[in-house]
């Protein structure tokens, strides 16, 4: 097996975002620049939204990565129109948006013509039944998923946002719609071993992609790791022949 600490030669594994869910953006260049050629797309969340993070986005960007603005646009549509033609004039590649049925339109419209994919928000991976008990909500978190792709199908969008859980549904929902192309992007990913922090619906990379992700979502397992490079080289190698 290939040592995790050497260099290689093959390109990144861009299935693999590592989400930059650092204080500032200082940190977050310091982050990916350990990281080095390990990784290839970064999530820039709404912690670094807060201080400048189209900067940093713009920085990764002219060094060759990929960006995932994940900042779950929620508005009137006109507004989530325009800031998602905005967003996608500045070359991002992913974004995220509520997924709700007008929301998600509008921001297909906003996106039109451009590279940039849209994504729907689900549930989020932190919620279980009972907190979406808690906020009026009669459906399980599996049942809400389903609700909100076949939305995400309907409002001609890219992909949706699950945890590993949902993803084999979400999955058979895109093919049954003939797209084989719409997007699944899992938080919640945790290799073997690692704590599960705020994720209440986890699964380990292999896991999650066997069920259907087509992109796994990973922080603190690489980014709190003493090697940063290292610990994403060796999620690599664990979903290589995936």
């Amino acid at each position: 097996m290939t040592d995790p600490q050497t260099s290689s030669d093959r390109a990144p594994d861009e299935r693999i975002i590592c989400a930059l869910d650092v204080p500032t953006t200082a940190e977050a260049a310091a982050l990916a620049e350990r990281i080095g050629d390990a990784i290839g797309f970064y999530k820039v969340g709404l912690q670094l939204f807060a201080v400048d993070g189209m900067a940093l986005a713009r920085e990764l960007k002219a060094q060759g990565r990929k960006i995932f603005l994940d900042w779950k646009l929620h508005d009137i549509g006109a507004t989530v129109e325009k800031a998602t033609a905005n967003l996608a004039g500045a070359d991002c590649d992913l974004l995220t948006v509520h997924a709700r049925p007008q929301v998600m339109a509008a921001a297909a419209r906003g996106a039109a013509g451009s590279k940039m994919k849209v994504l729907g928000v689900t549930v989020l991976t932190s919620l279980t039944a009972e907190d979406l008990s808690a906020d009026d909500h009669s459906l399980s978190p599996a049942d809400l998923v389903e609700r909100r792709v076949r939305q995400a199908l309907e409002a001609g969008i890219d992909g949706v946002v699950s945890s590993p859980h949902e993803a084999a549904r979400a999955r058979a929902l895109a093919v049954e719609a003939g797209r084989p192309d719409f997007l699944i992007v899992t938080p919640g990913v945790r290799p073997v071993g690692a704590a599960l922090d705020d994720q209440a619906r986890a699964a380990t990379p292999e896991a999650a992609l066997q069920a259907g992700a087509t992109h796994l979502v990973i922080g603190r397992p690489i980014t709190a790791s003493s090697d940063p490079r290292a610990g994403a080289q060796q999620i690599a190698q664990q979903i290589a022949l995936i």
